[in-house]
């Protein structure tokens, strides 16, 4: 921002900016609109921020984020706990529960393995994911990390380590273009990429 804006403004606009698809000039658009809110509204939108930072958690079996001890799907008994949906992030249970033809419970990743981000497999939620399946209830862990390569090195990695298991391992099929975000495909595409999924 210009030097004739004030610095608490261009801080804020900074801190817009630093979120996910957000360039500097919507950055600034979003400053100057809570600047023309009333401040009641500024500081219920500021509170709101703060609550839901300390509030919301991992929940204690999946990891998805969670404001209570369990998320909704894990606390849900008539969820079928023998097939798990290994995702990347918890906006992927978002997606896949859209569709709402997937009946099975899910295990979110927090992130893909990465080397050159410096993100390595104890980075993730993987000793989570292999406690959850000592007792051998689970019948099927669906890989569905995004058609990328960290998605694809990911399932992978997953993958060697269950089979030893006895589990069987599919991962989603690919009516999903190759580089696509799983947040952002519609509802029959991810329904057709599970309902088509393969053994990998």
């Amino acid at each position: 921002m210009a030097d004739s804006n004030a610095l608490p403004l261009v801080i804020l606009a900074e801190n817009f900016a630093k979120l996910p698809g957000i360039g500097m000039k919507t950055a600034q658009r979003l400053a100057y609109f809570v600047m023309s809110m009333p401040e009641a509204e500024a500081q219920a939108f500021a509170d709101a921020i703060m609550t839901a930072h300390k509030t919301v958690h991992e929940c204690s079996i999946c990891c998805n984020l969670t404001d209570k001890e369990l998320c909704p799907v894990c606390a849900n008994g008539k969820r079928d706990n023998s097939i798990i949906c290994v995702v990347e992030s918890p906006k992927d249970v978002t997606a896949f529960e859209r569709t709402k033809e997937y009946h099975g419970v899910y295990h979110v990743l927090h992130g893909l393995i990465s080397p050159l981000d410096n993100v390595m497999p104890d980075k993730l939620r993987i000793k989570e994911l292999l406690a959850r399946l000592s007792d051998g209830s689970v019948k099927e862990v669906v890989m569905a990390t995004n058609p990328t390569v960290e998605g694809e090195a990911t399932a992978m990695y997953i993958s060697r380590l269950l089979k030893p298991l006895g589990v069987k391992v599919t991962r989603l099929a690919f009516g999903l273009p190759v580089g696509a975000v799983l947040e952002y495909a519609d509802e029959v595409t991810l329904f057709k990429a599970l309902e088509n999924r393969n053994e990998i």
